[in-house]
């Protein structure tokens, strides 16, 4: 019979096992009990000042076309007291490689909400922030534990957490790490971390799947979101040089060019914004590049690179935005990869290949790691295009973007 000791060393034992890249989709509910009972979150905080926020919080809401997503009275009233983002697309479907688009610049061919991990030598946004200590942290709602790896959660009945909503859970990177796997924490780890100030400064927060409008609606994801940030609004702790930006994976429609709606909130906007819109060309991808701008990280030397920045991180860095044709945009596939389950792409073993030199929209170069893990390889793309592309497909390929000068004058045009 064990002693308490015992059952301590054991417990500690199976929270360093279970801290580890796992292939079980369905962990047994006596694994999943001993990982609630010894796998404790972990709540870094950090103060690294950006230039135009210093801390992030990103929100996602499921499968609904802006149009319609506009209508609600509950989002376009909140859109009203920030700044509502006009041109905001998603990047591919379905809802997965959107996600796995988020943290590490890149869809590696992904087109399926399947069991996907993306080798350890692909870096992410947390390889990114590690560079200046910038702390980080994903709240999933129901997961049942932090750094849970598992399919679904329950594994049967209403869907409440999944994993193709977790960026992060998605890359070895971050699974081979004990102590990363606890920054992915739940929604009562989040009450916990904004009642003790112990919240990160760059935050992934997604609902469960009656919430975020999946398995339901926009009116009652409307009506949750309204719920969740009102009294988020009202906190001075968490809306202190803050930048919201509520958005969704992608739109409900495949045949349209894949426009989202998105606005920005937070304290860190000014006054004479609020209430105002913005036309910028942004995809998923201009969410890295505005953070590496923001904190003055570098980028992951993949679709990052290129992306517009935020018009807010844009003017504190005197970046100067790409304006896009969107004439025959077609953000509703992607290119041929290693992740690819021949859905809406092609299977192919080749990773792509990275940026390992040049300038990105960041302007603070291709992280140290990229770097050397690359080292001498050929980019497989033109990854300082603003606009996703594959020239093998044809996808995209074509569209014009230029830039203006603060003059008025076009600096030149540019094709994919």
């Amino acid at each position: 019979m064990f002693n308490q000791a015992t059952f301590t060393a054991v417990m500690a034992s199976l929270a360093i096992t279970m801290a580890q890249t796992s292939t079980e989709q369905y962990p047994s509910a006596a694994e999943i009990a001993a990982a609630q009972a010894s796998v404790k979150p972990y709540s870094p905080v950090s103060k690294v000042h950006g230039k135009a926020f210093s801390r992030f919080v990103d929100i996602w809401l499921e499968n609904t076309d802006y149009t319609t997503a506009a209508l609600d009275p509950h989002l376009s009233a909140l859109a009203k007291q920030g700044i509502l983002l006009e041109n905001y697309f998603a990047v591919t479907h379905p809802s997965e490689p959107n996600y796995c688009a988020s943290a590490g610049g890149d869809t590696f061919g992904m087109d399926n909400d399947n069991f996907n991990q993306i080798p350890a030598n692909v870096s992410t946004i947390a390889d990114l922030f590690d560079t200046k200590k910038v702390a980080w942290g994903e709240y999933q709602e129901d997961i049942p534990y932090p750094g849970y790896q598992g399919f679904r959660y329950p594994e049967s009945g209403a869907n409440d957490y999944v994993r193709k909503h977790n960026p992060l859970i998605l890359f070895d990177s971050v699974t081979n790490d004990p102590t990363r796997l606890r920054q992915i924490k739940n929604f009562t780890t989040f009450y916990q971390d904004l009642e003790h100030h112990t919240l990160p400064q760059y935050m992934f927060i997604t609902p469960n799947m009656t919430n975020d409008a999946h398995d339901t609606n926009v009116t009652f994801a409307g009506t949750w979101t309204h719920n969740f940030l009102t009294p988020l609004l009202e906190n001075e702790y968490f809306m202190e040089d803050t930048l919201i930006l509520l958005t969704f994976d992608e739109s409900g429609n495949y045949t349209k060019p894949n426009r989202v709606y998105s606005f920005l909130l937070g304290g860190a906007i000014p006054k004479h914004l609020k209430g105002t819109s913005d036309s910028t060309f942004y995809t998923h991808y201009s969410v890295i590049a505005s953070l590496s701008a923001n904190f003055g990280l570098p980028s992951l030397g993949r679709w990052d690179c290129g992306a517009n920045l935020l018009s807010l991180v844009a003017e504190e860095t005197n970046y100067i935005n790409y304006d896009v044709d969107y004439t025959d945009l077609n953000l509703n596939v992607t290119y041929p990869g290693p992740e690819s389950a021949n859905v809406y792409s092609k299977y192919t073993d080749v990773w792509p290949i990275p940026l390992t030199s040049g300038s990105c929209s960041a302007g603070h170069g291709i992280l140290d790691i990229v770097k050397r893990t690359y080292r001498g390889k050929e980019a497989t793309y033109n990854y300082t295009s603003p606009i996703p592309y594959d020239a093998k497909s044809g996808n995209n390929v074509g569209l014009k973007y230029s830039r203006k000068l603060h003059n008025g004058r076009i600096e030149h045009y540019e094709t994919v």
